[in-house]
């Protein structure tokens, strides 16, 4: 007799991690799959803040909204996916509510994914596909180890690979907003 996995959703991932004995890791899902996300070295960290940063201070200025930082969106209709971007935008009128003591029932505006030693461009490009086939507008991935990013938007197949001397856009989803690669790479 075959085993059948078990698949979870938005509400298993929001029970398991807050039992009294909680995990100490945090979790995203994948078409039901529950995925560990691993704590983060320091200097996927460091970039990450840098890059949060400057969009807070950019989106914050302008009243355009809200950045977070490792937090849970899934799609309102699909409660078997859970993103946790390494740093988002949230555009208004969505941001303009309150924030939520829960994931959050959408996806981001703008994902940001950095890519950890222990993922593949491979991977990291498919949580792109699946962030913009569930509402996101633009989606940067970011790899340390090449001091290289892509730039992904919704209806286009081409990529746009940013090297060290270009800068990331904010295209539509945050206009006149841009980041020269190199202020995450300061070494």
């Amino acid at each position: 007799m075959a085993t059948q996995e078990r698949i979870y959703t938005v509400d298993d991932v929001w029970r398991l991690e807050r039992q009294a004995n909680k995990p100490t890791e945090k979790y995203y899902l994948i078409d039901g799959e529950l995925c560990v996300k691993m704590s983060p070295s320091q200097r996927h960290s460091e970039i990450a803040n840098l890059i949060a940063h400057y969009l807070t201070g950019f989106v914050l200025e302008r009243g355009l909204g809200r950045v977070t930082i490792e937090c849970g969106y899934h799609p309102p209709d699909n409660r078997k996916l859970l993103m946790l971007p390494d740093v988002a935008f949230e555009g208004l009128p969505r941001a303009a509510q309150p924030s939520r003591l829960t994931y959050v029932p959408y996806m981001p505006d703008l994902a940001v994914e950095i890519i950890s030693p222990s993922q593949s461009w491979a991977q990291t490009r498919r949580k792109a596909q699946r962030y913009l086939r569930h509402g996101t507008a633009l989606a940067w991935l970011i790899d340390p180890e090449s001091k290289t990013a892509e730039v992904w938007q919704p209806g286009t197949e081409q990529r746009e690979r940013i090297d060290l001397d270009g800068e990331l856009p904010g295209g539509d989803v945050l206009p006149g907003f841009s980041l020269p690669l190199k202020h995450l790479f300061p070494d």
